[in-house]
Protein backbone atom coordinates (compact mmCIF):
# COMPACT_ATOMS: atom_id res chain seq x y z
CA UNK A 1 0.00 0.00 0.00
CA UNK A 2 1.22 3.48 -0.56
CA UNK A 3 0.65 7.01 1.30
CA UNK A 4 0.49 10.52 -0.09
CA UNK A 5 -0.12 14.24 1.52
CA UNK A 6 -2.83 16.12 -0.28
CA UNK A 7 -3.98 19.38 -0.16
CA UNK A 8 -7.96 19.79 0.25
CA UNK A 9 -9.75 22.83 1.02
CA UNK A 10 -11.21 23.03 4.20
CA UNK A 11 -14.35 22.84 3.82
CA UNK A 12 -14.14 19.80 1.52
CA UNK A 13 -11.98 17.94 4.55
CA UNK A 14 -14.70 18.50 7.13
CA UNK A 15 -17.65 17.48 5.15
CA UNK A 16 -15.36 13.98 4.30
CA UNK A 17 -14.77 13.45 7.62
CA UNK A 18 -17.87 13.75 8.96
CA UNK A 19 -19.48 11.16 6.11
CA UNK A 20 -16.08 9.22 7.02
CA UNK A 21 -17.92 9.29 10.64
CA UNK A 22 -21.44 8.91 9.17
CA UNK A 23 -20.76 5.25 7.91
CA UNK A 24 -18.44 4.60 10.88
CA UNK A 25 -15.14 4.27 8.70
CA UNK A 26 -11.75 5.29 8.63
CA UNK A 27 -11.23 8.27 7.22
CA UNK A 28 -8.42 6.85 4.95
CA UNK A 29 -10.84 3.73 4.07
CA UNK A 30 -13.55 6.36 3.24
CA UNK A 31 -11.50 8.37 0.76
CA UNK A 32 -9.57 5.10 -0.63
CA UNK A 33 -13.23 4.03 -1.63
CA UNK A 34 -14.69 7.13 -2.94
CA UNK A 35 -11.30 7.51 -5.59
CA UNK A 36 -11.78 4.11 -6.52
CA UNK A 37 -15.58 4.65 -7.19
CA UNK A 38 -14.64 7.09 -9.34
CA UNK A 39 -12.12 5.90 -11.14
CA UNK A 40 -14.49 3.05 -11.69
CA UNK A 41 -16.80 5.89 -13.36
CA UNK A 42 -14.40 6.85 -15.30
CA UNK A 43 -13.32 3.53 -16.71
CA UNK A 44 -16.82 2.88 -17.68
CA UNK A 45 -17.31 6.00 -19.98
CA UNK A 46 -14.17 4.98 -21.30
CA UNK A 47 -15.29 1.32 -22.05
CA UNK A 48 -18.89 2.48 -23.81
CA UNK A 49 -17.22 5.10 -25.48
CA UNK A 50 -15.09 2.50 -27.14
CA UNK A 51 -17.68 0.33 -27.35
CA UNK A 52 -20.02 2.96 -29.50
CA UNK A 53 -17.17 4.04 -31.85
CA UNK A 54 -17.28 0.11 -32.94
CA UNK A 55 -21.36 0.06 -33.26
CA UNK A 56 -22.85 1.10 -37.01
CA UNK A 57 -26.09 2.83 -37.20
CA UNK A 58 -27.04 0.47 -39.66
CA UNK A 59 -26.77 -2.53 -37.82
CA UNK A 60 -28.33 -0.92 -34.86
CA UNK A 61 -31.47 -0.25 -37.02
CA UNK A 62 -31.37 -3.52 -38.99
CA UNK A 63 -31.67 -5.03 -35.13
CA UNK A 64 -34.35 -3.05 -34.21
CA UNK A 65 -36.72 -3.13 -37.18
CA UNK A 66 -36.82 -7.20 -35.64
CA UNK A 67 -38.44 -6.16 -32.73
CA UNK A 68 -42.15 -6.52 -32.63
CA UNK A 69 -43.96 -3.17 -32.36
CA UNK A 70 -46.29 -3.75 -30.14
CA UNK A 71 -47.62 -1.65 -26.43
CA UNK A 72 -45.32 -2.70 -23.10
CA UNK A 73 -47.04 -4.48 -20.44
CA UNK A 74 -48.67 -2.65 -17.72
CA UNK A 75 -45.67 -3.26 -15.37
CA UNK A 76 -42.95 -1.94 -17.76
CA UNK A 77 -44.36 1.42 -18.60
CA UNK A 78 -43.01 4.47 -17.29
CA UNK A 79 -45.27 7.01 -15.22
Amino acid sequence: MSSMNIELPDSLLKQVREMAEKEGVPLEQFIASALAEKMAAWKTVEYLKERASRGARTKFEAAMSRVADVASEEFDRLP
